[in-house]
């Protein structure tokens, strides 16, 4: 065996694995059948500016150790995220906050924009008394009865339909267990305590990653299955997990996303990075503005360029790029199926978004592998 390590698939969770699986003096050789490292994560370098090529990502985490572990590697810059939604040419800031029940109703005190939720939270509650109900039975019952109508039906609705492909009443309640409202003046998304985005691009973050381990890209590890299973005493996998048992026991499914990304001539297009356009009739989900990750105050007027990325949320099909975990109850059955075969694997450690077919944060990922090696 020439590696200890083969790692398929140089994302967060197979790069990360490969750093320390190095530091300790294992062999390791990481494929990937792209033609770049760095899985989702990657950015391309467009008119100066590092645009996330696989969507957008903000790495927050309120793990000192996990803050401090990628901060050593590259220093992350003070970018948070406070998205805006569009809906019908107003804009909405989002998570739910003062600011956001100051725009939809014009109330200016925590008290009035309580009074305000709970009536409507009290409509939705009454209405499914009448109709014998006591549990919300599908998603915009769950959602009327934590926020009421008019934000579930200018800033939810439009919106997740497009993201899921699917009728907010034809969706689970447990999507969305729980809405933040926050009664504050706080247009910060997370509540994490460290956030921002790694200065010169996620592509630095790979490469520190890593420095020193050999990497092989184009390389498709399905090509070849019987020679890359004989390289290494150990595989690490992080690829579908449907797909290293050959479906045996069916298909998982996936939403993807479709980007068209254009490059315009003008300094500053949005004058934020992420806008959602939560009404239906619009066919995109939001468009991402890359130089806003990367540039604040006069800098963003130094680049007279600009770059745009409008995603649309599809159904995947075998051939597309599968991005987000279908978590309903068939392939939750289906997935929990599939991981009893890989907790049999003696020779294969399965990990990331697609092999665990979980959907995670950047910082778990991280977090994961760290405790992995008694970091």
């Amino acid at each position: 065996m020439a590696y200890d390590y083969l790692i398929v698939g140089s994302g967060l969770f197979g790069a990360t694995f490969a750093y320390f699986a190095h530091k300790q003096g294992k062999r390791c050789l990481v494929i990937d059948k792209r033609p770049q490292l760095g899985g989702n994560v990657y950015c391309e370098n467009i008119e100066g500016i590092n645009v996330h090529q696989y969507g957008a990502h903000i790495f927050h985490t309120s793990n000192k150790q996990v803050w401090k572990f990628v901060n050593s590697l590259v220093e992350f810059n003070r970018y948070t995220n406070s998205p805006v939604a569009n809906y019908q040419g107003k804009l909405y800031n989002l998570p739910f906050n003062m600011n956001t029940f100051y725009q939809m109703w014009g109330v200016t005190t925590p008290a009035e924009a309580t009074a305000k939720i709970e009536s409507q939270r009290q409509e939705a509650v009454e209405k499914m008394r009448a109709d014998g109900v006591t549990e919300p039975r599908n998603l915009e019952e769950q959602a009327l009865t934590l926020i009421g109508r008019d934000i579930y039906e200018r800033l939810i609705k439009g919106y997740t339909e497009k993201q899921w492909g699917r009728k907010c009443t034809d969706l689970p309640a447990f999507i969305i267990k729980r809405l933040p409202v926050r009664l504050v003046f706080d247009n910060n998304y997370f509540n994490d305590t460290y956030q921002g985005i790694p200065i010169g691009g996620y592509n630095q973050l790979i490469n520190s990653l890593l420095d020193g381990v050999e990497t092989k890209t184009s390389v498709d590890f399905f090509d070849d299955r019987a020679h890359w299973e004989e390289v290494a005493s150990k595989i690490v996998f992080t690829g579908e997990l449907d797909r290293f048992y050959d479906y045996k026991l069916g298909h998982l499914d996936f939403r993807t996303v479709r980007f068209e990304t254009e490059v315009l001539n003008e300094a500053n297009h949005q004058g934020n990075a992420v806008v959602n356009y939560t009404e239906a009739s619009v066919p995109y989900t939001r468009i991402i503005e890359h130089k806003h990750f990367e540039s604040f105050g006069q800098a963003v007027y130094d680049n007279p360029k600009t770059v745009i990325s409008r995603e649309y949320s599809t159904e995947w099909k075998p051939g597309m790029e599968p991005y987000y975990p279908v978590n309903d109850e068939k392939n939750n059955r289906l997935a929990e199926a599939y991981r009893q075969l890989a907790a049999q694997e003696e020779n294969v450690i399965f990990g990331g978004r697609l092999a665990e077919y979980k959907y995670y944060d950047m910082a778990p990922v991280i977090e994961k592998v760290m405790k992995m090696f008694g970091e």
